[in-house]
C-alpha cells in the first residue's frame, strides 16, 4: 500500500465515522436535551459546528509543511502543560461528575487534555528525532522523555481523575518509544510500575473499586455503579444481528446514562446491530493499519514517529471505549473518538488527520519496511 494511498483510506474512514457520529447524535440528542433543558436539535448542530471546524483546521494544516513544527515545539507542549495546570485552579477549572478534566471560557467549556495529546506527540517525536543516536540509552532514551516530556503531562491527566485517557495516552507512548528504538526491558518495567500506581489509584478510592466489582458482576450493580455497562449489554442484546432500526433504540430513554458520549456505541449497536457495531470496528482497524503502513513508509525520523503517535491516539482510545461498553474493561470515561458527542476531541481528532496528511504530502517515502527505527539509526540523513 502506497502512502497516497493509505492517506485517502484514512480520509475515507475518517469521513465514514464522522458521518456515523452524527447520524447517532441526531438519534441520541433528543434524550440528552431534555434534562439540560435545550432543544433536542442542540447537540446535532453543535456536532456539526464541531465538525466543520475540525475540517478547516485539517485542510488548513495538511497544506501547511509539519516540519515548522518542530519550530514551536516546546512553545505547544508549554502552553499544554499550563492549559492542564488551570484545571486545578478554582473558578477556572470546571468539575464534572467528580472529575476536573474541563477549563471554562466565557461561553464554552474545553478540555486540555485534547489539545495535550497533539503536544505530547509531537514533542516525544521531536525528542527521538533530535536524539535518535542514543535512544537506546537509559538517560536521554528512557528516562528524561519518559518522565519529564511524557511523564509530567500525563501525571497531570491521571490527577485530574482522567484515567481513561491517561491510560490510553501511556500506551500511545510506549508506541513511540518502541518504534524510536528504546529498551524493551525499560518499557516493560515502566507498564509494571504504572500498572501499581492505577491499582493503588483504583484499590484507595470507593468509587473507583465500586466500578470494578460492578465491572465483575454488572447484573448485581445494574442499579448502581454498573448500570451504563448493564443497559448497554441490554442494547446489544436487542440490537441482535441487523438492529432495530435507526432511531427505534428504547435503552437510550433515561435508561442509559451518557447515550450521546461515553456509552454512544451502545446504542450503536441496538440500532444497528452486530453488523453496525462490526463496521465501526473494521473502520477504526482500517484506519489504524493505514496509518502504520503511512509511519512505516515514510522516510523522515520525525514524521515517522509522529505519525505513529497520533494514530494510537485515535486507536487506543477507540479500542478501550468500545471494549468498556462491552463490558471487556472496568468504565473510564472515555469517549469514542468521531463518533461520540463533544467538542474538542472532535476538532483536535480531526486536527491529527490534517497531520497525517501533511505528512504524506511533504516527505518521501522509503520502498522497504523499516520498524523499529534503530534499524535507521546507522544513517544520519535520516
Amino acid at each position: 500500500m502506497s502512502t497516497r494511498l493509505s492517506i485517502i483510506v484514512i480520509w475515507l474512514c475518517f469521513i465514514t465515522l464522522l458521518c456515523m457520529g452524527i447520524v447517532m447524535v441526531a438519534s441520541t440528542g433528543l434524550c440528552a436535551s431534555v434534562p439540560h433543558g435545550e432543544s433536542p436539535s442542540t447537540f446535532v448542530y453543535k456536532q456539526c459546528g464541531f465538525g466543520f471546524m475540525g475540517l478547516v483546521l485539517a485542510l488548513a494544516i495538511s497544506v501547511v509543511d509539519y516540519h515548522r513544527i518542530r519550530k514551536f515545539v516546546w512553545l505547544f507542549w508549554g502552553v499544554a502543560v499550563v492549559l492542564l495546570i488551570l484545571c486545578y485552579v478554582p473558578g477556572i477549572g470546571l468539575t464534572i461528575n467528580g472529575e476536573q478534566r474541563w477549563i471554562r471560557v466565557p461561553g464554552f467549556t474545553f478540555q486540555p487534555s485534547e489539545i495535550a495529546k497533539i503536544a505530547m506527540m509531537v514533542a516525544m517525536a521531536h525528542w527521538y528525532t533530535t536524539h535518535r543516536e542514543v535512544a537506546g540509552t537509559f538517560i536521554k532514551g528512557f528516562a528524561q522523555p519518559g518522565a519529564l516530556i511524557f511523564g509530567f503531562p500525563l501525571a497531570l491527566i491521571l490527577f485530574e481523575k482522567d484515567m481513561g485517557t491517561a491510560a490510553a495516552l501511556a500506551m500511545s507512548g510506549f508506541c513511540i518509544m518502541y518504534v524510536a528504538g528504546a529498551r524493551g526491558w525499560l518499557m516493560l518495567l515502566a507498564l509494571l510500575l504504572g500498572s501499581l500506581v492505577l491499582y493503588d489509584m483504583a484499590t484507595g478510592n470507593a468509587n473507583r473499586m465500586e466500578r470494578i466489582y460492578a465491572w465483575l458482576d454488572p447484573q448485581s450493580f445494574s442499579q448502581g455503579a454498573g448500570r451504563q455497562q448493564w443497559i448497554a449489554i441490554l442494547a446489544f442484546a436487542r440490537g441482535g444481528i441487523t438492529g432495530v432500526g435507526l432511531g427505534d433504540g428504547i435503552e437510550k430513554y433515561g435508561n442509559l446514562p451518557f447515550a450521546h458520549t461515553d456509552f454512544i456505541f451502545a446504542e450503536v449497536g441496538e440500532e444497528w446491530g452486530l453488523l453496525g457495531s462490526l463496521g465501526v470496528l473494521m473502520l477504526f482497524t482500517m484506519m489504524t493499519i493505514a496509518g502504520i503502513v503511512l509511519a512505516i513508509r515514510t522516510q523522515d525520523t520525525f514524521g515517522r514517529l509522529l505519525a505513529t503517535g497520533l494514530v494510537c491516539t485515535i486507536f487506543w482510545p477507540a479500542l478501550l471505549n468500545m471494549a468498556v461498553v462491552t463490558s471487556l474493561l472496568p468504565n473510564t470515561g472515555l469517549p469514542l473518538p468521531l463518533i461520540s458527542y463533544g467538542g474538542t476531541n472532535l476538532v483536535f481528532t480531526i486536527a491529527s488527520i490534517g497531520i497525517l496528511t501533511s505528512i504524506q504530502r511533504h516527505t518521501p517515502v522509503v520502498r522497504q519496511s523499516y520498524w523499529p527505527l534503530r534499524r535507521l539509526q546507522q544513517n544520519p540523513k535520516l
